[in-house]
């Protein structure tokens, strides 16, 4: 595979499995709220869009008010829960130390708050080892619009050329390509081969560690 100066990752279901602390947190609002019908799979299936828009699509609601105050619920409970159940895939920290010791930057570009990313990051790897960290609070526009993902490349020096984005989603995909970015699907999550392949892609595959194979 093209090595490229910069390697740039979604977050939930690319580098980690945050879905057991997700699916808390949307229950938590939902029981709160006596919304009844929605599954595990419909939550996981939201995963890496907006809060508002994941709600809108578990609940039907459209009213902003009702989707910030749903928002703000879910966000309280994070703070106490959402660490504690995220974990890295298996072979995350090998590939991102590979990728460091090539000497490719690395960052996060997700639509989950970048403080939360860094309390579990911040924990598993010494300061300064991720160059980047974008999260949905540091945006106007969330994925799939590019502009995280330009807001990096900007930062870190780099062309889109040189850079590949990688997730586990359609929004993921579309959002590369918005970017003008190449991009390498991985199917952690709820999204398989079959879609993702739908959307130009450079590689699709089960986990990451194609990105280190020479």
């Amino acid at each position: 595979m093209k090595q490229y100066k910069a390697y740039l990752f979604d977050f939930d279901y690319t580098l980690a499995d945050s879905s057991r602390g997700i699916i808390m947190c949307f229950r938590h609002v939902l029981d709160l709220h006596s919304h009844e019908g929605v599954s595990d799979d419909d939550i996981k299936r939201t995963i890496g869009k907006t809060l508002e828009e994941s709600f809108s699509i578990l609940t039907g609601i459209t009213d902003p008010e009702t989707l910030a105050s749903y928002k703000k619920e879910y966000v309280a409970k994070a703070d106490i829960c959402m660490t504690a159940n995220t974990r890295l895939f298996p072979e995350t920290a090998d590939v991102l130390r590979a990728l460091k010791k090539r000497g490719a930057m690395i960052g996060i570009i997700s639509t989950k708050f970048r403080y939360r990313i860094m309390d579990l990051m911040g924990n598993l790897f010494p300061a300064g080892f991720l160059d980047i960290v974008v999260g949905g609070e540091d945006v106007k526009a969330p994925k799939p619009s590019p502009e995280g993902l330009l807001y990096a490349i900007e930062k870190l020096d780099c062309i889109k050329e040189e850079t590949l984005y990688i997730g586990d989603s359609t929004v993921d995909a579309l959002t590369a390509e918005a970017a003008g970015t190449d991009f390498f699907g991985v199917t952690h999550g709820a999204t398989g081969s079959e879609e993702l392949s739908r959307y130009p892609h450079i590689a699709i595959s089960p986990d990451l560690t194609p990105l280190i194979l020479h």
